[in-house]
């Protein structure tokens, strides 16, 4: 294949990213039932847990992932960092969310995408001697980015009645979860430039996720005790919790091989087109612009087209052969620092998959993972009730059936490209 075969599948995989990102803040939407921010941060997470150790074992299996943890031991402790990094802006984003809404939080805290940029270029080389084009694209895009989120944050003054204020918690929560994110990428780059595969990443991910997100919610929610009582009290609603947790999941698979196949400064910008499915989510299916001036709306919408403008901009903007150029020097100092196969790691970063050909067939018992996971979402499915809030259900069902599709397409092009190395 063609080199720029890997930026179109990298481009790809962002787009996918977004729609499936997007989907997976749809549950949070709950705390308008009255639920603890911690409460729904942790009842996503466990979804994202139980997906993160069993989406791996389907596509790869159980032993090809500890063998590839076993390979490269130092990564372990960056994986368990941006797993606890992740856990707490995705609390920050539900105080967000129950401040200013859905589809005006969402742009605030991708600017995560504008961090990303400033890691990937700072640390790992990317951008370095791109050329004046490349920059205007990057930077431009960067730009629009910063513009539409000032766009958004004025408009949420019609979001809570007219008062600036009001918004200002809810603000500072989307742009602290933005801020957390963007650093969070730094250990996504680091684990693909030693040749991690992302499915093994995400499954050390989990652990930092899940233990930070239990310990904010002991020690700030009132104790064990309370949130004990709160956890009893949400039974029906935890199943669309862990669904939450799922489609995050695959959403941030895909957002990894982006970052994997065109870097930070490139791929996370691109999979921040989830602002445009938090629009439609937030807009189409639960009318958050129902009612609001026209001037809000027209904010609203104007500024998230900008913001997604300046992502596509970024993301279309081509690794050049000098740029990569500086890459290779970064991948030299991880394998000098780390003492790694350089052939390898240049090979995993074409999509191949050296440790693949090395790793065991799969054993029967790897599938009791897959049958005890579904068993779980079986039993909190039978336990489920219809959420507390207002549904456009045709809506509901057109925007699933596109993440769906964009699911399935995704994931062929990946599988035939690459074999999800």
């Amino acid at each position: 294949m063609k080199p720029t075969s890997l930026h179109r599948l990298g481009v790809t995989c962002g787009l996918a990213a977004g729609a499936w990102l997007g989907a997976a803040e749809v549950p949070i939407k709950l705390v308008s039932s009255g639920f603890s921010p911690f409460l729904i941060s942790l009842g996503m997470v466990a979804g994202v847990f139980a997906a993160r150790w069993t989406v791996p074992t389907v596509l790869k299996g159980s032993r090809y992932v500890i063998a590839d943890i076993r390979e490269k031991p130092h990564l372990i402790v960056w994986a368990i960092l941006a797993g606890v990094l992740w856990a707490v802006a995705n609390t920050l984003t539900i105080f967000a969310i129950r401040k200013i809404g859905l589809s005006i939080a969402f742009p605030l805290w991708n600017t995560n995408s504008i961090v990303g940029l400033l890691w990937g270029w700072l640390l790992f080389g990317e951008l370095r001697n791109a050329g004046g084009a490349q920059w205007i694209k990057v930077l431009g895009g960067a730009f629009a980015i910063v513009a539409g989120a000032c766009m958004l944050s004025y408009a949420t003054s019609w979001q809570s009645g007219g008062t600036a204020g009001a918004a200002a918690p809810g603000i500072a929560a989307a742009l602290g979860a933005g801020l957390l994110w963007g650093t969070m990428y730094i250990p996504y780059r680091k684990a693909y430039i030693s040749g991690m595969n992302p499915l093994s990443f995400v499954t050390v991910f989990t652990f930092g996720e899940l233990g930070a997100v239990s310990l904010l919610a002991l020690i700030l929610d009132d104790g064990f005790q309370h949130f004990s009582t709160e956890l009893h009290h949400a039974k029906p609603a935890l199943f669309w919790l862990f669904l939450g947790g799922f489609c995050w999941v695959l959403g941030d698979l895909f957002q990894q091989y982006a970052a994997k196949y065109i870097g930070l400064g490139r791929g996370i910008p691109l999979s921040n087109t989830n602002q445009v499915w938090g629009l439609a989510w937030g807009a189409l299916v639960f009318g958050e612009m129902a009612g609001k001036p026209s001037a809000a709306q027209t904010l609203v919408v104007g500024g998230s087209l900008l913001t997604v403008v300046g992502a596509v901009a970024i993301g279309l903007a081509e690794t050049p052969l000098t740029e990569k150029t500086a890459l290779a020097e970064a991948i030299k100092r991880e394998c000098r620092r780390y003492r790694l196969n350089e052939d390898r790691l240049h090979a995993s970063l074409r999509g191949d998959d050296p440790l693949e050909r090395d790793s065991p067939p799969r054993s029967r018992p790897e599938f009791l993972v897959i049958i005890l996971a579904i068993g779980v979402f079986l039993w909190l499915a039978s336990l489920a009730q219809r959420p507390l809030v207002s549904l456009n259900l045709p809506w509901l069902m057109m925007l699933s059936a596109a993440t769906l599709a964009i699911l399935a397409v995704s994931g062929f092009l990946l599988w035939r490209r690459t074999r999800f190395s």
